[in-house]
């Protein structure tokens, strides 16, 4: 019985490839989609993630997300350096500015600044220059997607000049980090140079970056401080959540995403249930001829079964293999997907969203089969 319901399954062609591309293509949209979402939500978190030696972010109470900041004072410092388990407590500066390069173009830029004697905040990996360089002066550092956006393709940016907030900044060395979720070209510069490339108020620190002693986990550390100095105190992961809570929050992008993978599958239920409706209808002579025979129900309800499961099993896997075939060649050759991957979540959940639309068309097909009479063959 197997054996048949295969060959007539993929005995109609036209209507078998129907069904396998539009499972594929529900794969395809949800896989992809949600891939991306995923992907840009966690790029709230580069920023924090991107500081590995650092256990807790110190920050002023109102402080929100990595690019949503509220300045301290420079005394805070010596607070959050005060409280017992502190091993170590840098400055951190991130603010907005404006960059002119030497072809006159004007871009908007992050500037980060790093402790000037550890470099901490500093990504660890370079792809072109050395650390040494930033102890120069008016040296910083480009991230390698910010790279292609502030000079022209075969332009090697290293020993480039470039107009910040009226200040000479030279490039000497380009850093690999993933793009924040801004997009923004990121220049890193000493914590000093950093502020006199970015004139503020009287307030100038954003983040104090401090780690525990060993002994002292980084929770009961950001617990400590936040009593001792009335700071707000973030262990790693507790932030890098905050910039994914506040994107989440403050954007149309779940709504928006959600819908399109709805709609992926909903489209993948008008698809399918459609053309198996159309092939149950085509063969339904086959199934009436079947129960003339003595075929039972449950041998038909597992013929349709089958049918439902290869089409499904088929398409699942290629509409997967194209969702994750488009995300690794764009991380592999487009800056805009610089980092992406697809978590193995995502294909779990698209295979569960494939089985329900395998469900719920196969039942609406089967109905049809199960009110056929034999009689139905000699008509």
């Amino acid at each position: 019985m197997i054996w048949i319901a295969i060959r007539m399954l993929t005995g109609d062609r036209q209507k078998f490839y129907g069904l396998v591309f539009g499972i594929a293509f529900s794969t395809l949209l949800i896989t992809q989609q949600l891939t991306i979402f995923i992907n840009l939500l966690e790029r709230g978190a580069t920023a924090v993630y991107g500081i590995s030696t650092a256990d807790v972010w110190v920050m002023d109470p109102v402080t929100r997300s990595q690019d949503v900041v509220y300045p301290m004072p420079s005394t805070a410092l010596d607070q959050v350096r005060s409280v017992p388990g502190v091993s170590w407590a840098v400055p951190h500066f991130r603010a907005g500015a404006a960059v002119r390069t030497e072809e006159g173009d004007l871009e908007g830029v992050t500037v980060v600044g790093v402790d000037d004697s550890t470099l901490i905040g500093l990504p660890r990996k370079m792809i072109e220059g050395d650390v040494s360089a930033l102890s120069r002066p008016d040296s910083v550092f480009v991230d390698g997607v910010g790279s292609q956006r502030l000079f022209p393709p075969g332009k090697d940016p290293i020993g480039s000049r470039l107009e910040l907030n009226d200040q000479r900044a030279v490039v000497r060395g380009i850093v690999d980090v993933d793009p924040s979720f801004t997009s923004q070209v990121v220049l890193y510069t000493r914590y000093s140079n950093a502020l006199n490339y970015v004139p503020g108020t009287r307030n100038r620190m954003s983040f104090v970056l401090a780690r525990s002693d060993n002994g002292l986990t980084p929770n009961e550390l950001a617990e400590r401080i936040e009593k001792r100095t009335g700071l707000k105190a973030r262990t790693r992961d507790e932030f890098a959540q905050d910039g994914i809570d506040f994107i989440i929050e403050n954007t149309g992008i779940p709504i928006n995403f959600g819908i399109t993978v709805a709609l992926g599958f909903i489209v993948g239920i008008a698809i399918v249930g459609l053309t198996f409706s159309l092939f149950i209808r085509d063969n339904i002579k086959q199934f009436g001829a079947l129960k003339a025979i003595g075929v039972h129900n449950g041998k038909i309800r597992a013929m349709v079964a089958v049918q439902a499961g290869l089409v499904g099993l088929i398409g699942y896997g290629l509409g997967t293999l194209m969702a994750t075939a488009f995300i690794a060649s764009g991380a592999a050759n487009s800056a805009d997907f610089k980092g992406f991957y697809t978590p193995w979540q995502i294909p779990v959940i698209t295979l569960i969203a494939i089985a329900v639309i395998i469900a719920i068309t196969g039942w609406l097909a089967l109905r049809t089969v199960l009110k056929t009479e034999p009689a139905a063959v000699f008509r």
